[in-house]
């Protein structure tokens, strides 16, 4: 059916007009109650409001303030339980800080539905109205009180990190393990706390505790390896020992537990600890083994027998060993580790070049080539003792082809512990007494077979002034021929040493005849063809001795009178060689020597008149030719 335009917009606007009728209506209704509302409940906290569960509807704020403060008795009666495995705190909302203000609770509920303009007042007048509200209690928390309380927790609850140690007492092992540290957290506790207090109830605050671990918690591991190292003493052998080697060395438990060391390292980011003996402790015993264990491979010894033509050994060889000491500290604390007591050291071993098998025809050594004597008529005692002991330390000895030979690498340390004795010497530009006197004799010796068998001399030093007993000849008579042949060894400083040039190895023999005053060397090898020929000038440029000199000794007596140094005329000698080899100049040398005129020394007691007469009366620093 068709409505007319007129009449369509008049019925809008009817319902348009009902409409705002209806929500004037409304509003006023709203106003009418909230305004009626107030009236009725003026002064008085509206249905429904309670504060810590207390019913305050419908009382003053001041009524609701009595009867909070008749009520509510939490602050003191509450209790507050704080736990740590099976340690309990129980307190008091009071003793923790707690205040409560009935007043202020009592206006809190009462301006509950009066606030937050008109629609926030009826929402907050028909929540009570409706379906109650608790409004929250007004508290005082004076933290303070609450801190100081949770400090006499923590004075309980509290530890600190502590490490696991492992120490060494005597020969005991001493471990204790680690422990975890503990710290109460106050401000975050705290606030668990001041949560709890504000719900007005009974109940379990957490205590917020942190824990450390600490770097080492368990080193009963370590402290069993620690037992093993002292279970048993320590035996350091040699490698591959053989009959006349250095050691076993053997430590007893308490020299080990002496070098104990316990040592914590970081391993990826972890800590560990570990324990062993002390590198630096354990170095400097095996540096002392060192000077034992060392040495340098040692060709066999060998004699040659003159009816055979063979080689026979009279001493074997002797592996060469150099000690490895970083390594060998390695292997001792691995090896006690694994619960080993007995230990080797690391050690490289170099063979020698001659083994005590090797014959005549390997080495070349076939015949003599040369042999010379010198004599010593009129030698003391202990000369004849260090001319004996040098001797010997050449007895048997080989000398490789091509080798540059010191006498004095191989006559070691000349001292009484050596087997030498004290004679005369010459040092300081005096003849007195010194240790090993008399090893020149050796040296010259040498020098001569290895003259007369025609090798290079590589270094020889003469004497500072003419000796006797270099130029006796065999009836005991000086020869002067024999000047400028002698040869002296004060080693490391002065040394004597020749050039073994030929292809074959040497051989020497030496031979000390006591009773017959002699020395004689021999050199045994296969001859390459070679001679010598050679001329000296004799002493030339001769200088008389100077006049004796006298000198006052204090622990001589008055008139006694004692020689010590004797005269010898100054001179220069040349000695001229030549070496053949199958009858062609291989070559020549020359061997320059100055003797110094030599002093006569006496010296006589104090109050000795005239000692120059005393002493020629009793044919004493007289001056004579050599």
């Amino acid at each position: 059916m068709y409505t007319p335009l007129n009449t369509r917009n008049s019925l809008v606007k009817q319902i348009l007009a009902a409409l705002a009728i209806g929500l004037i209506l409304f509003i006023g209704i709203v106003v009418f109650w909230t305004i009626g509302y107030q009236l009725v409940y003026a002064g008085r906290i509206f249905p429904g409001t309670s504060v810590a569960g207390v019913d305050l509807s419908g009382l003053s704020p001041e009524e609701a303030a009595v009867k909070l403060s008749q009520t509510l008795s939490y602050p003191n009666t509450g209790k507050i339980l704080f736990r740590d495995a099976d340690k309990l705190w129980v307190a008091s909302p009071a003793e923790l800080g707690m205040v409560f203000d009935p007043s202020a609770s009592a206006l809190a509920a009462y301006r509950l539905g009066r606030s937050g303009g008109l629609f926030g007042a009826l929402a907050g007048q028909i929540n009570s109205r409706g379906l109650g509200v608790d409004v929250p209690p007004v508290v005082i928390f004076d933290q303070r009180v609450a801190y100081a309380y949770l400090q006499n927790i923590a004075g309980q609850v509290d530890q600190q990190v502590v490490e696991a140690s492992l120490h060494v007492e005597g020969t005991n092992v001493v471990a204790q393990p680690g422990q975890l540290g503990r710290l109460l957290n106050l401000d975050a506790t705290l606030i668990y706390l001041g949560a709890q207090l504000q719900s007005f109830r009974d109940g379990e605050v957490p205590l917020v505790i942190q824990e450390a671990a600490p770097k080492l918690l368990d080193v009963s591991s370590q402290a069993d390896a620690a037992r093993r190292i002292l279970s048993q003493p320590l035996t350091i052998t040699v490698p591959n020992y053989r009959e006349g080697d250095p050691g076993p060395w053997t430590y007893d438990v308490p020299v080990v537990a002496n070098m104990i060391a316990v040592n914590v390292v970081e391993n990826g980011g972890r800590s560990e600890m570990q324990v062993g003996l002390d590198p630096a402790a354990l170095r400097q015993t095996l540096n002392e083994l060192k000077t034992y264990v060392d040495r340098q491979p040692a060709n066999a010894r060998f004699t040659f027998n003159d009816g055979t033509g063979q080689l026979e050994a009279t001493q074997a060889s002797n592996v060469g060993r150099v000690m490895d000491v970083e390594a060998s500290i390695a292997a001792v604390n691995d090896a006690l580790l694994r619960g080993e007591h007995t230990v080797a050291l690391s050690v490289a071993e170099s063979q020698p070049a001659v083994a005590d098998t090797a014959t005549g025809a390997d080495l070349g050594i076939t015949q003599l080539i040369q042999q010379q004597t010198t004599y010593f008529y009129g030698s003391s005692d202990a000369r004849i003792q260090n001319i004996v002991a040098a001797a010997k330390q050449y007895h048997g000895l080989l000398v490789a082809p091509g080798e540059t030979f010191s006498m004095g690498s191989v006559l070691g340390d000349v001292s009484l512990e050596n087997g030498f004795a004290e004679a005369l010497i010459i040092y300081g530009g005096r003849t007195i007494k010194g240790v090993g006197g008399g090893v020149c004799q050796v040296s010259t010796t040498l020098f001569r077979t290895v003259f007369f068998a025609g090798f290079p001399v590589v270094e020889r030093y003469y004497h500072a002034y003419r000796v006797s007993y270099y130029e006796m000849d065999a009836s005991g008579s000086v020869d002067p021929t024999l000047a400028g042949l002698d040869a002296t060894v004060y080693f490391p400083l002065v040394d004597f040493k020749f050039k073994n040039d030929s292809p074959y190895w040497l051989l020497m023999e030496t031979y000390v005849d006591v009773g017959a005053r002699t020395l004689t060397w021999k050199l045994y090898s296969t001859s390459d063809g070679r001679s010598v020929t050679w001329d000296t000038t004799g002493p030339a440029n001769v200088v008389p001795a100077p006049s004796p000199l006298f000198e006052v000794n204090p622990d001589l007596k008055e008139d006694q009178i004692k020689q010590v140094d004797y005269p010898a005329q100054g001179a220069d000698v040349t000695v001229n060689r030549t070496v053949w080899r199958n009858g062609q100049a291989y070559f020549t040398d020359q061997f320059q020597t100055h003797y110094q005129p030599w002093q006569a020394v006496c010296q006589y007691g104090p109050g000795t008149e005239d000692p120059e007469r005393v002493a020629k009366r009793k044919k004493l620093c007289v001056t004579s030719s050599t």
